[in-house]
């Protein structure tokens, strides 16, 4: 086991995101992806309809 700093978490080489994720989890990285694309695509919209 590594030593670990006072107050510090030793988590390892823990990933960000998992390789292949669970089905739940999955399914809230799509929503969130989608939500993020169409807020992406209404801001480009909105400065291209921008005076």
């Amino acid at each position: 086991m590594s030593k670990v700093a006072y107050g510090g978490w030793d988590t390892g080489a823990m990933p960000v995101l998992d390789e292949n994720p669970p089905n739940g989890q999955k399914k809230l990285l799509v929503i969130f992806g989608v939500m993020i694309g169409i807020t992406a695509i209404i801001a480009v919209i909105a400065t291209l309809a921008s005076p």
